[in-house]
Order: structure tokens, then sequence, then C-alpha cells
């Protein structure tokens, strides 16, 4: 999460006048440029743009928002979530119940479904995929906390599956897990460390064929997706050092199709031949993760964290400190909604009201009277000191990512204004994944997508789930523990009133606002762009306003197809959306190192 210092007029001024100079610097071209485009490719290609990270495509251990993604296209889950607007629907399961005590879910298989290697697909590869994750610490990594309650899992025939849960829970747990072959993954050797980065065999749209670090990723379309094969054949995603070059790339018609732009680079795409753009409201957060004082699922600190951090009246004057109204608009140019909590307001049944008591606003005045509380004194120079030492803490930040860095340059001054000397760590997105794991860190730029049940964003801020200096062990958000939070969790993880439960989220992420592990700064709007002259008929999630790209599902590309000589000539645009026709499926990624995220910074949010 992100904190926001107070905004000087003239400071204003320079900053945008500095944008404006970098941002014509790096994408101006020359009408001659903007006019030639690279021959298309094959008509049934779609070509990505990425710098995307990846670990492995191992769905049981990869929780980067790249592999993640790319499962969705890969692998059916149980029980999927609409385009519409995120709820529960079809998937591998057609139908389902649960019984009186709400303890044991039956859910009845689609019939006749095939793996894509033609292998038949039944209920039994459903209860191998959560046995291991229920049995296996190795299994476990990425998405262990969505059968934490499971008690059994039985495939009493191919067409059923019995899910028997330990207490009643409100979320349904045949969402977001992938479900993997058991004819394939029983057969590895040590599962938890297969890379699964060639030619895969799966139940999605798509399927990996294969990957080369840091050049490509290819996916070919799967002509037993129970949907029915793709229109298109084959996704390629091609990597670009950085944003800008995919910028340039979109323009020349090197590729079709970019997401996570700035604003800057929204803005300057306006206008450009044969790109359609969507500013679509989208399921991340952003914001500045604080060092509470990390430590291990036992408690045993580790890391280099200033142990002021540790008290939570200079966390809250950490926020009381930053004019996030101001950041908002001024670094993200309003392309981006005010937040309240790390649940995006694109889900308003579960985000944190904006009128709740707990909320408060910019007020320097408050912030200073905080550290004063915390013991906190001014020194001669305006600095903070106590017991000798000053109220020094460091921001870490990636060098690639212009909206850190323009972060950064806000926040400096307006921490000085209230006593804290800021320090700005530039480094490359490894070495902030690399020291925020091991704890070395006071404050760092964070980010995460939220799927439509919240139920694994509050888990994964539970106490359990910090992992340890290695990076082993759970995912957690901010390394932060309270216990009270842990009791919410666990009282709306089984209730199944939905009014009941709204309310204890409310709750638990007051708590989380209360206490100050990180500061939300807002909702990005998903600025993307593709080549109308080449594709048409995305479909957006939500389909009123939402985004293409990094969905909860396959479904933002799975309309997709060419246009006709025809509609070349004339230009394209984002069809109807909805579920038109399995077309072509893409990893989900995020232009620009800074949306990239690290064990905490790189995290995905599981999704």
């Amino acid at each position: 999460m992100f904190t926001n210092p107070t905004l000087r007029r003239g400071w204003r001024r320079c900053l945008a006048g500095v944008a404006a100079l970098a941002l014509a610097g790096s994408l101006a071209t020359t009408p001659a440029q903007a006019a030639t485009s690279e021959a298309p490719g094959d008509d049934n290609v779609l070509r990505i743009a990425t710098d995307g990270f990846i670990d492995s495509f191992n769905p049981f251990t990869s929780f980067y928002l790249l592999p993640t993604n790319t499962f969705r296209y890969m692998y059916e889950n149980l029980v999927a979530n609409d385009a519409k607007d995120g709820s529960v629907t079809e998937g591998l399961a057609t139908e389902w119940n649960t019984d009186d005590d709400g303890l044991v879910w039956t859910y009845k298989m689609r019939p006749d479904m095939k793996w894509s290697d033609g292998e038949p697909l039944t209920s039994k590869d459903v209860a191998w995929t959560y046995t291991q994750m229920m049995e296996k610490d190795g299994m476990a990594v990425a998405n262990g906390s969505l059968v934490e309650n499971f008690a059994k899992v039985e495939a009493p025939d191919d067409d059923t599956l019995v899910i028997t849960l330990k207490k009643p829970q409100a979320n349904n747990p045949g969402q977001e897990i992938p479900v993997v072959p058991e004819h394939v993954w029983s057969k590895i050797d040590k599962p938890g460390d297969f890379k699964n980065d060639e030619k895969s065999v799966g139940s999605g749209p798509y399927q990996l064929e294969s990957y080369e670090a840091n050049k490509s990723v290819t996916l070919k379309a799967n002509p037993n997706f129970w949907r029915g094969k793709p229109k298109l054949d084959e996704i390629q995603y091609r990597y670009y050092t950085n944003s800008d070059a995919q910028v340039q790339a979109i323009r020349s018609g090197e590729v079709d199709f970019i997401t996570g732009l700035s604003p800057e680079q929204f803005s300057a795409l306006d206008g450009a031949e044969n790109v359609e753009l969507n500013d679509g409201h989208g399921r991340r957060f952003n914001g500045i993760s604080i060092n509470p004082g990390v430590a291990d699922a036992k408690g045993k600190e580790f890391g280099t964290g200033a142990k002021a951090l540790k008290d939570k009246k200079v966390r809250q004057a950490i926020r009381a400190g930053i004019d996030v109204e101001t950041l908002r608009k001024q670094v993200m140019q309003d392309y981006a909604q005010p937040a309240t909590s790390f649940i995006p307001a694109v889900y308003p049944n579960w985000a944190l009201k904006s009128d709740n008591p707990v909320i408060s606003g910019f007020d320097v005045k408050k912030a200073k009277k905080l550290l004063d509380d915390a013991g906190w004194k001014e020194g001669s120079d305006g600095i903070r000191e106590k017991d000798g030492k000053k109220l020094t803490l460091r921001f870490l930040t990636d060098a690639d990512a212009p909206i850190e860095q323009s972060t950064a340059k806000f926040l400096a001054p307006w921490m000085k204004e209230i006593g804290i000397d800021l320090k700005n760590e530039s480094t490359d997105v490894d070495t902030v994944s690399e020291r925020t794991t091991k704890g070395d860190y006071d404050m760092y730029f964070s980010g995460w997508s939220i799927n439509p049940d919240p139920d694994y964003q509050l888990s994964i801020n539970t106490c359990g789930q910090r992992p340890d200096a290695e990076g082993n062990g759970g995912t957690s958000q901010d390394g932060w523990c309270n216990k009270e939070f842990d009791k919410l969790y666990k009282a709306q993880h089984v209730e199944l009133d939905q009014a009941k439960r709204q309310d204890l989220v409310q709750k638990a992420l007051a708590i989380h606002y209360e206490e100050t592990p990180s500061v939300t700064l807002w909702y990005p709007n998903q600025l993307e762009a593709y080549r109308s002259d080449r594709f048409d008929n995305f479909t957006k999630q939500p389909t009123d306003g939402g985004a293409i790209a990094n969905q909860v599902g396959y479904w933002g590309y799975a309309s997709v197809e060419p246009v006709s000589e025809e509609d070349a000539a004339g230009g394209g645009g984002i069809g109807t959306g909805g579920w038109i026709g399995i077309g072509a499926a893409v990893i989900v990624v995020l232009g620009g190192g800074g949306w990239l995220l690290s064990r905490r910074k790189k995290s995905d949010d599981r999704e």
C-alpha cells in the first residue's frame, strides 16, 4: 500500500512539466511512424505485449500475476465466475447443492468431457487435485487456504463429486482452484517442483505450447474444450524491455493487445490509427505496504524494518500525512477510483463503505499529534527524534515503474512536513521482490488483484498465512497479524447469511484500516489498447464498464475474432460483450515493471 503526503502548487506544476517532457521524449512519433504498421501476422494469432514475471506454470505453487492468470485459460475450475458480474456460474460442474447443515456440497459433473490430450475428464480428477492440496504442503503453497476447511473429497462415480466440510462455508468451495489431470500429475516425481512450462495438458480453452524466459509464451487452442474449440488458433506473448516499447509496438502493429498502460501512455494513444482504447474499472488496488514488524506464522520476527513502525500511531500518522486524493489525481490523472480498503469498489457488497467511522482523511495536524503521542519530538532540522535516533524510513520502489517514482517524489516532501525523513530506495523489481520477502524494507509500493468473493484476500491477512524469511509457508499481503481480525475472518468464512457476512467483512476491513499495516491509495482503472484493424468483440468483466484483461475467468478474449477486410478498412471497436463463442484467450499481464508484484510485491490476488 501507499502513502501520500501534501502537495504544493509549485511542486505540482514542476512534476507536471517533468512528466510532460518525459512523455514527449519516450512516446513521440512522427506522423509517418504512426501511420506505418508492420505486416500483420496470421489472422488467427493474437499477439500480446508483455514483460510479465514467470516463476513456473505450476498451479499448485505459483501466485505471481502472469502465471496465475494463465491457469484460467489452461485449467477449468469446478465452478466459474460469470463475465457479467463475477457471480458463480457453471464450470466443470453443471449444478450443485448443499445439505441442510451446509456441510456437504454435491456437484454434478458435465458429461463426456476430455482433457486436451483426449483422455476422459471426470470427478476423480477433481477429487485427486483437492486431496493433494489437503495432504501435501508442497501442493498447497498457492491455494492451500482454499482447502483448509475440507474434511474429505470423494468421487462416488465419474459424474459426481462430494466435498464434506469441517464447518459450514459461505463461499462456494468449488471456486478458484485449477483442476489438473490425475493421469499426468500423479506420475510426476516431485510435483511441487514441476515447472509445467511446455505442452501442458488441461481442460481450458488454451494450452501452453512453449515458453522461453524473457522472450515468448505460446498458447495453442484446445480442440477438446467443453465450450468448443476457440476461434483463434494461437496466442503469442512477446516480451518487451519496458512499457514504452510496448506502446510503440501497438502503434506499429507489431502486437495486437496491451494492458496496464500508464495514464500518460493511454492519453498518448488517443487517436492513434487503428488503435482502440478501453478505460475499464478493474479489480485491483494499489497502495503502500508498511512493515509492521514482519514475522513468520509462529511469530518469529525477521527483517530490517524500522522499530518505529511497530507503533500503529506512527503508521496512522503516515496515512494522515498523505493527501491521497491529490496524489490520485496527479499521479493517476484521475484514471483511478477513490479507495478505502483492499477490497475494490467494483465489488460494492464487500468494499469498506466510505462513510465508515474509522475512515479518516488527509490531516497534517492530526499526523503531527500522533507522532507527538508516540514520543517522536521535532528536532532542530524538523525531523523527529526519539531516544537519540531520527525518524528515517526507507521507501522501496521499482526504478522502472514511473507511477512508483512519481509517488515517491510526492511522498518525500509530504513526510518531511510531518517530521519523517523518507528516503526513496529505487532498484530493480527482482531486488524489490527479494528484499520484501526477507523483510528488508520499511515501506514499498504494493498491489493485488481481487476475486469476487473476499475470502481469499481476507485469509492472506491472517496470522497463520505469514511466510518465513525464505518465503516458505503461506502468502501474506502485508506480513501483518491481528488476532481480532483472525476471529472475524473465521466468522465470515462460515456465515451463510449474506447480510451478516457482509457486516463481519466490514468489521474486519475496519480493523485493518485502523491498524494501518498498509495504506490503500486507489483502485486503478485498467487502461488497455488493441488493434481494431485486426480483432474485435472483446468481452469485459463486469460487462458494464469493466476491463478486458486480468479477469476472473477466460471471458476477456473468449469472444474475440479477426475482423473482416471490410471491417478492418473501417476500423473496429469493442463488441457487445458477453459470451459470443470461444475466441482468443490471453495471459493477463500488466505493462511496466510497476505492476509486477513480489512475494508480497509481485504477489497476485491469487486471484
